[in-house]
């Protein structure tokens, strides 16, 4: 075989993992790679306008293809503008592997033009990452970080390889076996039995989802679960779509923005049986008053996460999906009656509260209508702010790996890459994001590409002029204070996507904008549908930060809060 360089192998490997989209930005420093994935037949490659939303895009299509995936960065600020990218997939466990550029190893230290340490500064947000010193240590090097990134708890991992590395040559006798996740950890029978005995003698018991679930494939399981022992099931904003929305055993939402009903029946439980999740603070509020009444039982493949916030009764460190197939035959049938009339109770006497559902111009009724003529298969990204809460409250999830937004970091900007990396992984589905003014102008600059790769990407802009979340926990938290949430420039989001070469329709011009809406959305390929709404809006209900989840500000407390 004729020796290839560093920058071929990377390629060829990649080409063995199964990758064939890549998005990235070359730059000096990665220009051998660039050169050597110009002669691939099978890998196409995106042309992100940031690194940061090139990072977005290769999360987008591992969310929803549930495989590890790739994005290319160069050197110094090349790098520098991924880590946001990293460190998001960090905290929502999505496998990515981004391959950097870095300056020959000559020039290490000695700060040479676009030099950083990008290995000192990925080891906290990565779940693991190499710096390559010679090409003959690409062929361990690619397969494994594609085994790290996928095995156990997902998470990115980052391989940065100097320029000199990537134009060495180096023969290759024999092919490397694709990197493939590590088989799950085998579940002891006795911990197996303690929790089936446990669940089995709860009169109020709860099934608690994380983003663990939907990592791990195991929303049928859960669900066979939950209808053979009876357990009404909750979801954190990353577990949705593992229950189908109006899945009889699925209550809905907790937490800072979850339905007041739901935050209560956790109140009253005896028996919570958590699995992939990790009772993040935005879940649980008050750590110390979570679920006051209940023993846990927690299920994660993250050992480290086990004890970590609340202190189980029992726990098994295990892939979701296996834990809960082998714990369905310990399980006894209970229809819990007593238990589901009481939850019924709740959710009558507190239901959900989405005024004006209705209205195009109120947010409910312009995500519910959304959710209606996009149907059962649409892709549903959000950016963060009210409008995530908005959409997670009142959009129909009906699927997993249906539901793209930023959870654990929160990331502004968020939103419209990994839209873009969805539709590229799922061509041939409708992918809708919604998205605030805010959070849009993070990353505003991939319309273009967007616009370059005429993806069949439908961009909901809530406009209310504002970042609104920041505005409303001023309103409500900092007494009534409104300082630096208030845009003064009003920009005009249709033009600007028109400069970009999109599509766009703004329902505040329209005689019907619930037509119009239904029209831009069924329409083939890219548009923005601009639907301006109040900046006094709220999304409610909301437990204060730092507060008990039962401490939550409702519905019929908005109007006296304007």
């Amino acid at each position: 075989m004729p020796k290839l360089t560093g920058a071929h192998l990377i390629v060829k490997l990649l080409e063995r993992q199964g990758i064939r989209v890549i998005a990235g930005i070359p730059g000096g420093s990665n220009l051998p790679l660039y050169d050597a994935l110009s002669a691939s037949r099978l890998i196409r490659h995106v042309l992100a306008r940031h690194e940061q939303g090139a990072g977005f895009m290769a999360q987008g299509m591992a969310r929803v293809t549930g495989r590890a995936q790739v994005c290319f960065a160069t050197s110094g600020p090349g790098a520098t503008n991924i880590l946001t990218a990293i460190a998001d997939a960090k905290l929502d466990s999505v496998p990515v592997v981004c391959i950097t550029g870095q300056v020959p190893g000559s020039l290490i230290g000695t700060d040479a033009f676009q030099e950083v340490d990008t290995y000192g500064m990925t080891i906290p947000i990565t779940k693991h990452n190499f710096l390559v010193r010679s090409a003959e240590e690409l062929l361990s090097t690619v397969p494994e970080a594609f085994r790290i990134a996928a095995s156990g708890r997902p998470g990115p991992v980052l391989i940065d390889v100097p320029k000199d590395v990537q134009q060495q040559t180096v023969n290759v006798d024999r092919w490397p076996g694709p990197g493939r996740p590590d088989p799950p950890p085998r579940i002891p029978g006795p911990a197996l039995k303690r929790i089936a005995d446990l669940i089995n003698a709860a009169q109020r018991p709860i099934l608690y989802l994380g983003g663990g679930v939907i990592s791990a494939n195991a929303g049928p399981a859960a669900a066979r679960v939950a209808e053979k022992a009876g357990l009404p099931v909750v979801g954190t904003l990353l577990a949705l779509g593992a229950l189908p929305d109006g899945h009889p055993r699925f209550l809905g939402m907790l937490g800072m923005h979850g339905s007041r009903h739901v935050n209560l029946a956790l109140e009253e439980c005896d028996l919570l049986v958590a699995v992939g999740a990790r009772f993040d603070d935005r879940a649980t509020g008050k750590a110390s008053e979570f679920c006051p009444q209940a023993r846990i039982i927690h299920i994660d493949i993250d050992d480290s996460e086990v004890g970590k916030v609340k202190q189980p009764a029992a726990a098994l460190v295990a892939n979701a999906k296996s834990a809960l197939e082998a714990l369905l035959a310990g399980l006894r049938k209970n229809p819990r009656a007593a238990w589901q009339e009481k939850i019924r109770a709740l959710r009558a006497a507190h239901p959900p509260q989405l005024p004006g559902l209705g209205d195009p111009a109120a947010p409910y009724g312009l995500i519910r209508l959304a959710g209606e003529a996009l149907g059962p298969d649409a892709i549903v990204a959000t950016d963060v702010g009210q409008h995530q809460m908005w959409t997670a409250q009142a959009y129909p999830i009906r699927r997993p790996r249906h539901w793209l937004t930023s959870g654990g970091l929160g990331t502004m900007g968020f939103g419209l890459p990994a839209a873009i990396g969805a539709a590229l992984a799922e061509p041939d589905k409708t992918v809708a994001l919604f998205t605030g003014d805010g959070s849009l102008l993070m990353n505003i600059q991939e319309m273009a590409t967007l616009a370059e790769e005429r993806l069949n990407v439908k961009i909901i802009l809530l406009n209310n002029r504002a970042l609104g979340l920041v505005r409303q926990q001023q309103h409500l938290f900092y007494g009534r204070r409104i300082f630096a949430a208030d845009f003064r420039l009003h920009a005009d989001f249709t033009a600007i996507a028109r400069g970009f070469g999109l599509p766009a329709v703004d329902l505040a011009q329209s005689g019907d904008p619930a037509r119009s809406l239904a029209q831009a959305l069924r329409r083939p390929g890219p548009v923005l549908i601009h639907a301006p709404i109040d900046a006094r809006e709220q999304v409610l209900p909301m437990v204060p930060p730092g507060a008990a989840n039962r401490n939550m500000i409702g519905e019929g407390d908005r109007h006296a809060q304007r």
